[in-house]
């Protein structure tokens, strides 16, 4: 016959309290963990917008500065000429959920400076991508208003860049992502710094560019989850190891 091994009850106890207590706080411990990160995107947040609350810089002041341009998010209004021959076309970037391209040209501030500008969104034709439309990129001096940006952000590349295609406003390529370094060598020069630019919209380009927030609804959700499973932990715990054993222990002494 099989020998049926009982453990004493108050064993069984410790073990299952012991079992409760650590998931409790391991579970509680994400959900504060979570709650940190939130805020720790909150103060990054901050910091941005208070950057964002500066005095907008001319182009004097960042020539005059260049450790400006490595100010995150900072307004600027910047005068300089464009060169639409080195014009870039990132593809897969979505705006009000349609395909299409982030267009990118550099703006020649003096002899021997110049930014990438992220001028804005343009749709992908329908039949055939390496069909670009036509920007209209104005001639002559400019004066552009923005802020300073990270790169854009970058894709999973599955395939080979496509070829240079031309178009009317010059021969542009059509790139999946931006390597800053190798399109600076490309192109002929440096490049002080991206930039976004935030001007109405009048020359064929979107700029509806997502607002920046804090981005804490995902943590703040999880930390929610994170807890309430440490207490649904808790409340099984006292439930079966104290109120149901009362009640039956009530129940046979009736």
């Amino acid at each position: 016959m099989a020998t049926i091994i009982s453990i004493p009850r108050h064993r069984a106890f410790a073990w299952v309290t012991l079992a409760m207590l650590v998931g409790v706080v391991l579970t509680a411990r994400l959900g504060f963990w979570q709650l940190s990160r939130a805020a720790e995107k909150e103060q990054r947040h901050a910091a941005i917008m208070a950057q964002m609350a500066e005095p907008v810089l001319d182009t004097a002041a960042v020539l005059g500065q260049p450790s400006y341009f490595k100010s995150l998010h900072q307004r600027v209004v910047l005068q300089g000429e464009w060169l639409p021959e080195h014009t870039l076309y990132l593809d897969n970037r979505a705006m009000d959920g349609r395909a299409g391209f982030w267009v990118l040209t550099p703006l020649q501030l003096d002899a021997s400076t110049r930014v990438l500008v992220q001028r804005g969104w343009v749709p992908r034709h329908q039949l055939d991508r390496t069909l670009l439309p036509a920007i209209q990129t104005p001639g002559g001096w400019v004066q552009v208003n923005g802020r300073i940006a990270p790169p854009p952000s970058r894709l999973m590349a599955l395939s080979q860049e496509p070829q240079a295609t031309s178009t009317a406003s010059g021969v542009s390529k059509i790139r999946q992502n931006l390597d800053l370094d190798a399109y600076a060598s490309d192109t002929g020069g440096a490049l002080a710094a991206v930039v976004l630019q935030t001007d109405a919209a009048s020359d064929g380009l979107l700029r509806e560019w997502p607002e920046i927030t804090a981005g804490v609804e995902k943590n703040l959700a999880y930390a929610f989850q994170w807890f309430a499973l440490a207490a649904l932990q808790l409340m099984l715990y006292i439930w079966f190891q104290f109120i149901q054993p009362y009640r039956h222990a009530r129940r046979s002494s009736l």
